[in-house]
């Protein structure tokens, strides 16, 4: 089944810019695929550390627990694109997101992530609190 079409960037409560580096490219000259996984952390941790959402409680963090990405147009050196993230679903213990990587408001690639509250002692998943998770709604993109 092929992907739904890309959001615009504007839809995304969330965005943080990046520049690409002569490094990101192989032998093609485009941004080597990999490299996305690292553009969608970037993203992610921005969005997941944003002092206008409340952390993580003390004692847990978010762990990433899935990851699937659609490219959708290359990549090359130079430029600087944009990491735009949102929220899907908050389940009672984890959250999916939505991110897309831009460039000059074109999205070059999508992804879908789950990330779990995790706590730092036990290394399990644990529930959400309300506060986050009441921050975390504020984020939230409209379902498709």
């Amino acid at each position: 089944m092929p992907p739904s079409p890309p959001r615009p960037l504007e839809a995304f409560p969330a965005r943080v810019s990046e520049r690409l580096r002569y490094r990101d490219t192989d032998r093609q000259g485009h941004v080597n695929n990999a490299v996305y996984a690292t553009l969608f952390e970037i993203g992610r941790v921005d969005f997941l550390l944003d002092p206008d959402r409340p952390p993580a409680p003390a004692g847990a963090q978010f762990v990433i627990v899935r990851l699937a990405m659609d490219f959708r147009r290359e990549l090359r050196w130079p430029g600087t694109v944009e990491i735009a993230t949102g929220v899907t679903r908050i389940g009672a213990r984890s959250i999916a997101m939505e991110q897309g990587v831009y460039l000059n408001g074109e999205a070059a690639a999508t992804a879908e992530s789950v990330v779990a509250l995790m706590d730092d002692a036990s290394r399990r998943a644990v529930d959400i609190p309300a506060t986050t998770r009441a921050a975390l709604e504020a984020s939230l993109l409209p379902a498709r």
